[in-house]
Order: structure tokens, then C-alpha cells, then sequence
């Protein structure tokens, strides 16, 4: 026992022991590792002796050996498309060309959506000539996969090789059916070209423009007619392009180049309004080159008119953009409104006011309404004094009207309107509908002065039956001094045109001042003492009135014990006054 267990010590290995752990010298990286691991592997092996194939025997065998090979490569991944193509070409490469077919049409039960097996498929079937089994193969790959365009366009260009136009165009509208993307369409219409047939290439063109409606399109159907020499057509298409996107989706490339086209034809006159139209439209962070096109035109073939014409144009597109910033920015179209009022023509000159008036203030507070009102103002004044259109003035002032809360501007110059016209019972109404809504002093006074001033027959009566109409309805009006002003111009009247009757009948009306005493109180609510102020009693107000008709003979009273009192105090006095 002891003896075999000495000799198991004497076998266990002796561990060496690492007396300097510092690193070595050189490191080995891992990458000098896997270089080296791959140097060893690429010790290829001799290639096989070429062998020499004398007899068919031979030929069978090796076509067998390397058929197994192929279909065993297959076996182990089915899925690997390049060996089943290295496996079709190899029997194309024999003259096997159905053996080749049937490898194809193997490989596409595994994956019929591989483009290359497709494409490596029917270009064995072109090279052989076999030109109806590559139209089968054709027509099979755009039936299962009609978004891949390799195939439409190897299809199309096999037909016009061959010479089969009818067949290529065939293909081509197939093709389009499934509207594909714009190089598709214009590689048909550039085939349609190269046989001359322009009237098809403009029939797809319209279908193409609808389909892709870019402008890009557009312009370039444009082109392609202009190209050709119908210049009408071409004007047609861009007019046609311009209503197309209307004033939603405005692009300056669009008009950019319908100008140039104008321009082309030296239908100068077109070119302007073309800019103009644009430039009144389109932002003017969107219009950048129409604008420099615009200047280079006018300095081209303009003249102090043109180029007058463009710096009123920077300045509409100024005012642009800041009514879109802020439609209520009433100062700014004030602005906008005289210098259209200025240079454009009527209509433009409305469609402004127009769209300014349309940006009512949001709240209904004198403050927001106050430079709006004048909006109206002018527009009515334009109408008259501009545009020299009464109805239309009236139609202003109307809908004014019927608008705006606060009416008073407005009322005056729609009444001054109608005096001017000398529209005289116009004017009588337009009071009345005004009177219905205040019954203000100055409307009276206005109102009777009119009268006055009509010059017609029976003015004096009418002015007269005013300041007795309006004077009963003041009855009620808290604001004493407004029926008191009323009276003083009342009795201005009488005192020019009354008779002696008329000016005392108006004089009995007049008011008594009288001084009054009223308690006064601080912003705290306490007292703050006693203040003194004037008021007015009405004689009609005393009769209607009790307590004001026993203060009246209060006061009658008093007067009389007061001249009583002075008589006894001095007798004398009172005989020399007898005798006198």
C-alpha cells in the first residue's frame, strides 16, 4: 500500500513555476491570430486532371456525375436561387434547353417572387429565340409581380426589337393601367415619338398629367407641345395648368415658365398680366424667382411704366403678408387700400375692400371697431368720388349699417350721401330709421335743419313740426341740458323766421335755473360734505307736477310778504310810486 502510493506521487507532473510574470516583448493580437488561421486554410489543394471525353459512354456518365452534384446542392438548401440558375445555365450550356425550363420552373415553385430567376429565365428563352416562350414568361412575371418595372420595360423594348410595334404599345398600356411611376410614362411616350405618332404621345400626356398631377408634368406637356410647334396647344395647356391648381396650391415655377413661353411668342402684353397675376397671388416668400424673372423681363422689353409697375408690385406683395399675418391690422390695409386705389382698376380695387371689411373685429368694444368703421367710410367714399357709382355707394352704406354696432360716422355720411344726391325723402327716411335707434339732441337738431335747408315748399312748417315732434319726445330725457339745448336752437329758429306768437310760445317753454344743494361722497362712501349745482325745471314738468306747483306758490307767497313788509317800512316810498 505505502508502495503504490509512492509511486502515484511519482507520477503526478511537476508544475513549472513562472518566475517573470511581466508581458512578453511582442503581443499577439487576436487579429494576427485569425490572419494566420486563414493563411493555413487558403492551402488549396491541386485542381482535378482535365479529363478528355472520347465517346458518349463517357459523356452520359460525366453529365450524370455532375447532375447528381447539382441536385444533391440542392437538396441541402432549396432555398439557395444561385444554384438552381448555375444548374439551368449549365444545361443551357449543353443545348438542354427544356431540361433548363424545367430547372426554372422548379426553382419558381420555391420562390416565384426572385426578380433575377424571372429575368435569367426569359433571357435563356431570348437568346435561344424561342420568342413565344419568352412572351409566356414575359406575361406570367407582370401578372405575378406587376410593380416590379424591370420586367415592363425588358418587355416593351423585346416587342420593339422585334419589330412587333402594335405588341409594344399593347404592353405599354397594360403597363399604364396599373399607373405606375412617371418614367414609365414617359418612356411611352418617347417610344410613341420615335415612330412619329404625336397625337398618341398627347393623348398619354393628358392621361399622364392626371395621374402625376406635378407641375413639373404640366410644364413639361407644355414643352413637348411648343417643342412640336403647337403653340396653341401649349398655351391651352398652361391655362388649363393654372386653373387646374387654382389659387390653393399656386406654384411660381408653374407661371415662371408660362411667362417665358409668352415671351417666346413675343406676346409681351401676356407676360405681364401672367406676373402680375402671380405676384398677386402667390406669398412672397413662395414668388422669390417670379419676381427676379418679372425684373428681368421689364428691364428686357419694359419701360418707366414696367418698372413702376413691378415696385408697386413688391409693395402689394409687402401688405400681403402682413394682412395674412394679421387680418385684423386695419392700418394695414389702409395702407394696401391706397396704393391699389392708386394704379389698379376698380374691380381689384373692390376685391380689396372687400376682403378687408370681411375681418370684423372679434369683440364688440368701440376700441376694436373704431378704425374698422372707417374701412366702410372709404369704401362708400371710393364708390362715390372714385368709382362715381351711387348705387353701389348706397349698397355700401346699407350693409354698413346692418353690420357694425356702433353706427353714428356711418349714419352721417350715408345722410350726407343722400343730401349730395339730392335725395330729399331718401334723407327724411334714412332720419327716421335713425331716429328709431337714438334719440339723440344732434339728430333732432340735424334732422329739423335739414328740413330747413330743403329749400322745397312748406320747409318752415316741416322744420317747425320737427323741433315740436322732437321736443314731446325729450319730455322723458334725463339729460336736461340736451332738451335745453334743443329749445335755444328751437328758438333760433323763431327768432329768424317766427312771428311774434311763435317766439313766445317757445320762450314759455324755456327752463327755470335753479341752484341746488346735493350731499357729496368720498371714494371711501363716507361724507364728504355738500356741493352745489345748477338744474332746470321745465314749466311743463312743474304743471305735471304737484309738489313743483306748491313750491312755485310757496315761493309767489313769499315775494309778495316781502314787498309787503318793505311798503310798511316805508310809506312814503310807496305814495311817491302812486304818484308817479
Amino acid at each position: 500500500m505505502a508502495a503504490s502510493t509512492a509511486a502515484g506521487k511519482q507520477r503526478i507532473p511537476k508544475v513549472a513555476k513562472v518566475k517573470n510574470k511581466a508581458p512578453a516583448e511582442v503581443q499577439i493580437t487576436a487579429e494576427q491570430l485569425l490572419r494566420e488561421a486563414k493563411e493555413r486554410e487558403l492551402e488549396l489543394l491541386p485542381p482535378p486532371p482535365q479529363q478528355k471525353i472520347t465517346d458518349e459512354e463517357e459523356l452520359n456518365d460525366y453529365k450524370l456525375r455532375k447532375r447528381k452534384t447539382f441536385e444533391d446542392n440542392i437538396r441541402k438548401n432549396r432555398t439557395v436561387i444561385s444554384n438552381w440558375i448555375k444548374y439551368a445555365q449549365w444545361e443551357e450550356s449543353l443545348k438542354e434547353i427544356q431540361r433548363a425550363r424545367s430547372i426554372y420552373e422548379r426553382a419558381l415553385d420555391v420562390d416565384y417572387r426572385n426578380i433575377t430567376l424571372w429575368l435569367k429565365y426569359a433571357e435563356m428563352e431570348m437568346k435561344n429565340r424561342q420568342v413565344n416562350h419568352a412572351r409566356n414568361i414575359w406575361d406570367r412575371a407582370i401578372t405575378t409581380l406587376p410593380r416590379v418595372n424591370q420586367f415592363w420595360y425588358k418587355y416593351t423594348y423585346m416587342e420593339e426589337m422585334l419589330g412587333n410595334v402594335a405588341g409594344a404599345r399593347q404592353v405599354f398600356e397594360r403597363w399604364m393601367e396599373w399607373q405606375p411611376e412617371e418614367q414609365a410614362w414617359h418612356s411611352y411616350i418617347n417610344f410613341e415619338l420615335r415612330y412619329k405618332e404625336v397625337d398618341r404621345a398627347r393623348t398619354i400626356y393628358e392621361r399622364f398629367v392626371l395621374v402625376h398631377p406635378d407641375v413639373k408634368n404640366w410644364i413639361k406637356y407644355a414643352r413637348f407641345e411648343e417643342k412640336h410647334g403647337y403653340f396653341a396647344h401649349a398655351r391651352k395647356v398652361y391655362e388649363r395648368a393654372v386653373e387646374f391648381f387654382g389659387d390653393e396650391h399656386m406654384d411660381e415655377r408653374l407661371y415662371v415658365a408660362f411667362a417665358k413661353f409668352e415671351e417666346n411668342q413675343k406676346e409681351f402684353e401676356r407676360v405681364r398680366v401672367i406676373y402680375k397675376y402671380a405676384l398677386d397671388r402667390i406669398s412672397k416668400q413662395e414668388a422669390q424667382e417670379l419676381f427676379k424673372n418679372y425684373t428681368i423681363f421689364e428691364k428686357k422689353f419694359g419701360d418707366r411704366r414696367g418698372i413702376e409697375d413691378i415696385i408697386v408690385s413688391k409693395r402689394r406683395f409687402q401688405y400681403e403678408e402682413e394682412v395674412k399675418a394679421n387680418p385684423h391690422n386695419y392700418d394695414a390695409w389702409f395702407d394696401y387700400l391706397r396704393l391699389v386705389e392708386s394704379d389698379a382698376e376698380a374691380e381689384t380695387v373692390r376685391e380689396v375692400y372687400e376682403r378687408a371689411i370681411a375681418n370684423v373685429p372679434p369683440i364688440q368694444e368701440k376700441r376694436h371697431w373704431k378704425r374698422y368703421i372707417y374701412l366702410w367710410v372709404n369704401y362708400a367714399l371710393y364708390e362715390e368720388l372714385e368709382a362715381k357709382d351711387p348705387e353701389r355707394t348706397r349698397q355700401v352704406y346699407q350693409a354698413s349699417l346692418e353690420l357694425i354696432p356702433h353706427k353714428k360716422v356711418l349714419w352721417k355720411s350715408y345722410i350726407d350721401f343722400e343730401i349730395e344726391q339730392e335725395e330729399t325723402e331718401r334723407t327724411r327716411n334714412l332720419y327716421r330709421r335713425l331716429l328709431q335707434r337714438t334719440q339723440h339732441v344732434k339728430v333732432w337738431i340735424s334732422f329739423a335743419q335739414f328740413e330747413l335747408s330743403s329749400g322745397k315748399e312748406g320747409s318752415l312748417p316741416k322744420c317747425r313740426q320737427i323741433y315740436e315732434e322732437a321736443n314731446k319726445t325729450m319730455r322723458n330725457c334725463e339729460e336736461k341740458e340736451e332738451r335745453l339745448m334743443l329749445l335755444e336752437s328751437w328758438r333760433s329758429f323763431e327768432d329768424e323766421f317766427g312771428t311774434t306768437s311763435d317766439k313766445e310760445r317757445v320762450d314759455k317753454l324755456m327752463p327755470e335755473k335753479v341752484k341746488k344743494r346735493r350731499k357729496v361722497q368720498a371714494d371711501d362712501g363716507s361724507d364728504a360734505g355738500w356741493e352745489e349745482y345748477y338744474d332746470y325745471i321745465f314749466p311743463e314738468d312743474a304743471a305735471n307736477q304737484p309738489n313743483l306747483k306748491l313750491l312755485a306758490m310757496a315761493k309767489l307767497w313769499k315775494k309778495q310778504q316781502q314787498e309787503k313788509e318793505a311798503a310798511e317800512q316805508d310809506p312814503d316810498k310807496d305814495i311817491d310810486e302812486s304818484e308817479s
